[in-house]
C-alpha cells in the first residue's frame, strides 16, 4: 500500500510511524507531511530515511496514494480534505473534524468496523480517545443486555494533550523541587501535584467538549442514539495512559460471572481483575500496550441492573494511531480499499 501521514512530527504521527512497523502493515511507499516548520525533518521508518514534505494545495500531491492517516488538528483536516481526496485516496482522520458528519463514518474495528466500507467522501473519522477506550469495553456488555445508560469519569494523562503538555508536566516537578514557580502554559491550571477538572472548552450546558465528545460519538459509534451518557473528564498527573470509571446500566441484570467471561474473550479487551492480589490495571504499567485493559468489576451497589468497572489503555496507541491503523487493516482484510 502507498500511504501517507499527515502530521508526522507530531505524538500521533510518530506512533503511527511505529505501529505501522510493528504491525508489519504493507507498506510499499511511505511520504510524510506536515506544516512548513516541520518540513525538511527526517524520521527512519524499516531502515529507510523519509524527508517531511510541506503539505500544500498541490491538487496532485497525493495522487497515487492509497491511504492518508491524517493528525495534525481539526482546522488541517477540514482545509487538505478535499486535497487529500481527489483522486481517491482514503483519509482516516484522527482529527475531530468530521466526526459527527453523517456521511463520515467515526469506526472503531472491534465495535463496528463494518461501518467503515461506507465511506463516500473517503473520510472516516478515528473517535476520540476516551470515546474509543469506552466503547471497546461497552460492546460486550452490551452484546449481551442492551446497555441503557453509562456514566463514566475519565483520569487523563497529559500526553493527550500533545508532546508538549507531557513536557510542561516533567519541568513543573523540576521547578517546583527547585522552590521555583512552576510554568503553566498547556493546562488551565499546574498539573503537577493536582488534578483539573477541565478538558477542552466549557459549552452552554456546563460539560466541556471533551465531554460533549463522549456523549454524541459513543452514541453515533453504537448506533444507540438514545443511550444516556453522561461524563466527567479530568486531567491527572500522569504521563501517558488514560483511565476511566465506568458505571452502565443494561436493560436486563447482567452477572458478574457473565461479565468475566464475555471481558475475557472480547476482541481488543485483557481482563485484569484480580484486586485480592492487588492486580488491577494501572497507567503506569500499560503505558505502551495495544489493548483496554479492564479491571475493579462489581455490581453496582445503586442499581440492580448496573455494573461498574475501571478501564486503563494507552490513549496515543488505542486511542490515536493504532485504532487508525486497525481501520485500514479491517478495509484491506476484505479488500475494501482501492
Amino acid at each position: 500500500m502507498n500511504i501517507a501521514i499527515v502530521g508526522a512530527s507530531g505524538a500521533v504521527g510518530q506512533e503511527l510511524l511505529r505501529v505501522l512497523d510493528q504491525t508489519g502493515f504493507p507498506v510499499t511507499s511511505l511520504r510524510l507531511f506536515g506544516s512548513s516548520r516541520s518540513a525538511g525533518r527526517s524520521y527512519t521508518f524499516r531502515g529507510n530515511s523519509y524527508t517531511v514534505e510541506e503539505l500544500t494545495h498541490d491538487p496532485d500531491l497525493f495522487r497515487g496514494v492509497d491511504i492518508a492517516f491524517t493528525s495534525a488538528g481539526a482546522s488541517t483536516s477540514r482545509e487538505f480534505a478535499d486535497t487529500i481526496t481527489a483522486h481517491g485516496t482514503l483519509m482516516i482522520d484522527n482529527s475531530s473534524a468530521f466526526r459527527m458528519d453523517a456521511d463520515v463514518p467515526l469506526v472503531v474495528p472491534e465495535v463496528n468496523g463494518d461501518d467503515a466500507f461506507n465511506a463516500p467522501r473517503r473520510i472516516i473519522g478515528n473517535p476520540n480517545c476516551t470515546t474509543i477506550q469506552m466503547v471497546v469495553a461497552l460492546k460486550p456488555i452490551n452484546d449481551i443486555s442492551p446497555i441503557t445508560r453509562v456514566h463514566v469519569a475519565t483520569y487523563q494523562a497529559a500526553s493527550g494533550a500533545g508532546q508538549a503538555a507531557m513536557d510542561e508536566l516533567a519541568m513543573q516537578y523540576e521547578q517546583i523541587t527547585r522552590g521555583e514557580k512552576p510554568t503553566v502554559e498547556k493546562f488551565s491550571a499546574q498539573l503537577a501535584y493536582n488534578v483539573i477538572p477541565h478538558i477542552d472548552v466549557f459549552t452552554d450546558n456546563g460539560y466541556t467538549k471533551e465531554e460533549m465528545k463522549m456523549f454524541n460519538e459513543t452514541r453515533k459509534i453504537m448506533h444507540a442514539p438514545h443511550l444516556s451518557v453522561s461524563a466527567m473528564c479530568v486531567r491527572v498527573p500522569v504521563m501517558r495512559a488514560h483511565s476511566e470509571a465506568i458505571w452502565v446500566e443494561t436493560e436486563q441484570p447482567v452477572s458478574l460471572d457473565a461479565a468475566r467471561r464475555a471481558f475475557s474473550n472480547a476482541e481488543g479487551v485483557v481482563l485484569m481483575d484480580d484486586p485480592a492480589n492487588k492486580v488491577y490495571p494501572m497507567p503506569l504499567e500499560l503505558a505502551h500496550h495495544d489493548p483496554v485493559y479492564v479491571g475493579r468489576l462489581r455490581k453496582d451497589l445503586a442499581n440492580p441492573n448496573g455494573l461498574t468497572f475501571w478501564t486503563v489503555s494507552d490513549q496515543i496507541k488505542k486511542g490515536a494511531a493504532l485504532n487508525a491503523v486497525q481501520i485500514a487493516e479491517y478495509l484491506l482484510k476484505v479488500g475494501n480499499i482501492k
